[in-house]
């Protein structure tokens, strides 16, 4: 948030206004759906009930980071830094890490790995730990955000057959990211082994099994609604190379046109 909003005054004290939108987007839906997630009734109830950890895990990674990416803070670094400022941050977004994990690609995997966890006893391991509680709190939207800024800022360029493998993966992980969710909804086993709380529960309190079936159904509904964003993102930015690779052949002369449908042939042909 500092450096959000010391971009913005910089900008400022420059003449130039960024967008109030995007600054109340920022604050209000990005770092605040952050407190509520961290802080509210999934932060202070994710220790005794299973749904409310599994919620907050899957709220941390797809939804605070696709709604702090739309107060564009990447558009306003690039705008707002000094010059040493603009090379280094488009050299940590073409950086490899960002390049490996930030594409649809690597984005199933990576969550269906987090999310398979629930199915073991790491899982109860995880929601006993207040250490762990904290470390959740940070690395999942650091995770989030490494995953989603990069699609959202178009900070690396991909070729058309790249970006068209992405969009077609995207469709992918709407199964993948489903599995954990109805592992958890079908299973009739406690599948964390956590051990029964004795203390005296809330009337409201679910059993151990429907806690699970209920993690189950809303880490599915939140998998599945979260790919929406990332669809949309993939297909402009299929839009956006085809429409660059379309204008970049439109300005070969016939020569040249020629001589890359000769390459092409030579290279595909016996």
């Amino acid at each position: 948030m500092v450096l959000y909003l010391g971009g913005v005054l910089r900008l400022r004290r420059r003449g130039h206004l960024w967008p109030l939108r995007l600054t109340a987007v920022y604050l209000l839906l990005g770092l605040g759906s952050y407190a509520v997630v961290s802080f509210g009734f999934l932060g202070a109830e994710s220790t005794d009930l299973r749904w409310a950890f599994t919620t907050r895990i899957a709220l941390l990674l797809f939804v605070v980071p696709a709604l702090v990416s739309l107060g564009r803070p990447i558009a306003l670094a690039r705008v707002a830094l000094s010059a040493d400022g603009r090379r280094r941050t488009e050299r940590a977004m073409r950086s490899w890490p960002v390049r490996a994990f930030g594409n649809a690609i690597a984005a199933p995997v990576i969550a269906c790995a987090i999310f398979l966890v629930f199915l073991t006893p790491v899982a109860a391991i995880l929601r006993d730990s207040p250490w762990s509680e904290w470390t959740i709190s940070v690395v999942t939207p650091l995770a989030g955000l490494v995953l989603v800024l990069p699609i959202a800022a178009h900070s690396v360029l991909r070729t058309g057959f790249f970006v068209t493998v992405e969009f077609l993966l995207a469709f992918v992980e709407l199964l993948l990211d489903a599995i954990p969710g109805l592992l958890l909804r079908l299973n009739d086993g406690i599948l964390d082994h956590a051990p029964a709380i004795t203390a005296r529960l809330p009337f409201w309190f679910p059993t151990p099994l429907h806690d699970q079936h209920l993690s189950g159904d809303l880490l599915w509904f939140i998998a599945e609604v979260a790919d929406v964003p990332v669809l949309v993102l993939l297909f402009v930015r299929w839009m956006r190379v085809d429409r660059r690779e379309g204008k970049r052949l439109d300005e070969l002369s016939d020569d040249e046109m020629a001589e890359l449908t000769r390459q092409h042939l030579g290279q595909r042909g016996p």
